[in-house]
């Protein structure tokens, strides 16, 4: 099991329309994230900035493949367009790197 993480902001205004659309979570999205190891995935935020932490239970850039190749996934990004605001001149969120655990 690996754990990663990343942050990405949310679009000026859009907050309570980030969470409503998390908070109604398709069930398939949730499914393609079990094909693709992904568990124990929260998001968090201050404001605008988002941050999020999830173990995979897979490879990693195998679970990357599977997110990127399904057709669910592709309609999330595509609903999140928008309201989800990755770094500048980028199709991802920016990840970050571990630099202490506890455990």
């Amino acid at each position: 099991m690996t754990r990663h993480s990343w942050k990405a902001w949310i679009a000026n205004g859009k907050k309570d329309e980030y969470i409503r659309r998390h908070n109604e979570i398709w069930p398939e999205m949730t499914e393609m994230l079990n094909q693709a190891g992904v568990h124990n995935y929260s998001i968090w935020n201050t404001e605008d900035e988002l941050f999020a932490y999830f173990e995979c239970d897979i490879d990693f850039k195998k679970s990357i493949e599977i997110q990127q190749q399904s057709e669910v996934g592709k309609r999330w990004n595509k609903y999140m367009e928008g309201i989800l605001v990755l770094e500048e001149h980028s199709q991802a969120p920016v990840i970050l790197n571990e630099v202490f655990y506890h455990k």
